[in-house]
């Protein structure tokens, strides 16, 4: 059910994010979403991928510092408010989110986003309960 999102330990100088983004786009690995958070050192760039478990190895072959994590992919109305809504749902049921971050799918007319939170099970109940669509990890590695 969840979505397997990668997190990569990215040194901070020029060159490094290219190196990252190059090595996957030669093994066939399609970037669906990223997120990128810096410190003066390094940064850690967390995606989604149409095949995680390639762009893993690819990444760790290449001795570069990667994890895998459980993410949710959440679809909501693309109006004012969709994300409103969604977040208020959670807050009401005292589900803690940790980061989100939006990306952008073939559907004109919905909006996604990742959700990291700390408990994916009552969230993902929570979520279904409101009518609000967690999407399958199998339909977002296929966008």
């Amino acid at each position: 059910m969840y979505v397997q999102q990668i997190s990569i330990f990215v040194e901070n100088k020029p060159g490094r994010l290219a190196a990252v983004t190059r090595l996957l786009a030669d093994e066939g690995v399609n970037i669906r979403a990223l997120s990128l958070a810096d410190t003066s050192d390094f940064g850690v760039l967390r995606l989604i991928v149409n095949d995680p478990e390639l762009a893993y190895t690819v990444l760790k072959d290449q001795d570069f510092i990667v994890s895998r994590t459980d993410v949710l992919a959440i679809e909501m109305p693309d109006v004012p408010g969709g994300l409103a809504h969604v977040l208020e749902v959670l807050g009401a049921a005292k589900v803690n989110i940790e980061y989100l971050y939006a990306f952008v799918g073939q559907s004109g007319h919905q909006a996604m986003n990742i959700f990291r939170i700390e408990d994916m099970e009552a969230a993902t109940v929570v979520l279904k309960e409101n009518k609000i669509k967690v999407l399958p990890k199998e339909e977002v590695y296929a966008l």
